[in-house]
């Protein structure tokens, strides 16, 4: 039988033992410290839409872009770095004069964790390389905001943000969606990239469900000039505010519902509603209001990359303004709206490379009907603008990607076109 220990051999083993779990204790505290310093996301906000960088192998989930965090660039800060940048070249297929190159945006950002709850970001892009007043680029606030963490569950968010709406308007880096150009539906029926002033909520369920609502500054509709195409070519894009000396005495307000809950699947919508008139005296628009309502879906079964939305939006009591427009060439539609949907393929991967060829058909139509137009003086509605695009993109790691497409246009070859692009995030 064996004999006891000993006292000194047995007071030697407790010392021992104090001592790793005293350095055990101190690793752990060390943990607790870095995870209070870590910085915001690489995106400007943990309650983004997820979605998955089509480079990736697998789709990258809320834990794992958290996991994906890049370390502070200064230990104990919670200071967070983080961008973007696309680069395109384009070549009309009939009309070589026209073939242009441009550094389409360049992001830059960063984020402060303040503590464990609270954080801000801010987000400075700049479009087309020079902005001027004799030039065409510009340079804005894309996001300015706070952030807070009520419960792991739930968080709440003020100032200049990005709203819930699409696939592609939270989750719009180059290297997150297929094609050199993001889709027409959500640029020119959704005005990606849309952010508002507001507040907003968001939160989660533990059966996979995501919820998003707010109150926000809306749009203008004094900024509509029925001499200019731009409202035929994004009724929204042509009066957004973008948070500058926004008109704010009609606001808006979003809901957007997303399912999460099986892997690599998303499925949801949203709807937002808001004043347009802003009251302005002598108006013939003034209680004028907007309605936008979509829904989407995205699926990632292995190799396959596939997706859907549809969009359809309502201008209101607008045929008193746009009787005072009666001759021009771009009264206020009452309606608008589109539909795409897209599949890609991951062809061959290679350590962090990946082929991924993609094919997409889009359908939109940015005036179907018009209101308040004197018989003969009304433009002639135009059929839906029909677009097929092929092409691929080629990650060279899985936030750089080197792409190449063409567009076919089948209401007008005219406007048949190669795009090649370089995209970046970091």
């Amino acid at each position: 039988m064996a004999h006891a220990q000993s006292d000194p051999e047995l007071q030697q083993q407790v010392r021992e033992l104090r001592e790793q779990l005293l350095q055990v204790r101190k690793e752990l505290d060390a943990m607790k410290a870095q995870q209070a310093a870590a910085p915001v996301p690489s995106g400007p906000s943990a309650w983004q839409t997820p979605a998955a960088a089509p480079g990736a192998s697998a789709p990258l989930t809320a834990s794992a872009a958290s996991a994906a965090t890049p370390a502070p660039a200064s230990a104990g800060t919670g200071l967070n770095f983080f961008g973007y940048a696309e680069l395109s070249y384009m070549r009309p297929r009939n009309e070589i004069a026209a073939t242009t190159a441009t550094a389409g945006r360049g992001v830059l950002g960063f984020g402060y964790r303040f503590n464990e709850t609270t954080r801000m970001a801010a987000e400075l892009e700049v479009e087309n390389a020079v902005a001027s007043a004799s030039d065409q680029g510009e340079v804005a606030f894309e996001q300015l905001y706070a952030e807070h963490d009520f419960s792991p569950s739930l968080s709440a968010k003020a100032g200049l943000f990005l709203l819930p709406v699409g696939l592609l308007n939270e989750s719009h880096e180059p290297t997150r969606y297929f094609g050199v150009f993001r889709n027409q539906v959500e640029t020119a029926i959704v005005p990606t990239t849309w952010r508002e002033l507001g507040v907003g909520v968001q939160g989660t369920t533990a059966a996979g469900l995501r919820w998003n609502a707010g109150l926000t500054t809306s749009f203008d509709l004094a900024k509509w000039d029925p001499t200019s195409s731009e409202g035929h070519e994004s009724p929204l894009g042509s009066i957004h505010q973008e948070g500058q000396l926004a008109h704010a005495s009609s606001l808006g307000g979003y809901g957007a519902l997303n399912y999460n809950g099986i892997p690599g699947l998303n499925v949801g919508g949203s709807v937002f509603h808001g004043g347009v008139g802003q009251h302005q005296p002598g108006s013939a628009a003034s209680d004028a209001s907007v309605t936008l309502a979509e829904a989407h879906a995205r699926w990632q079964p292995g190799r396959w990359d596939l997706s859907a939305l549809i969009a359809q939006g309502q201008f209101r009591g607008v045929a008193d303004l746009n009787t005072s427009f009666a001759g021009q060439p771009t009264p206020v539609p009452d309606r608008f709206g589109g539909w795409y949907t897209q599949a890609a393929y991951r062809l061959w991967q290679q350590g962090e490379q990946s082929l991924w060829p993609f094919a997409r058909y889009e359908r939109l139509n940015t005036a179907r009907s018009y209101s308040g137009l004197p018989e003969g003086l009304a433009p002639a509605t135009q059929p839906d603008t029909r677009t097929v695009t092929v092409g691929a993109s080629y990650y060279l790691h899985p936030q750089v990607v080197l792409k190449a497409d063409y567009q076919r246009f089948l209401n007008d070859s005219n406007l048949d076109r190669v795009n090649l692009g370089l995209g970046f995030d970091f």
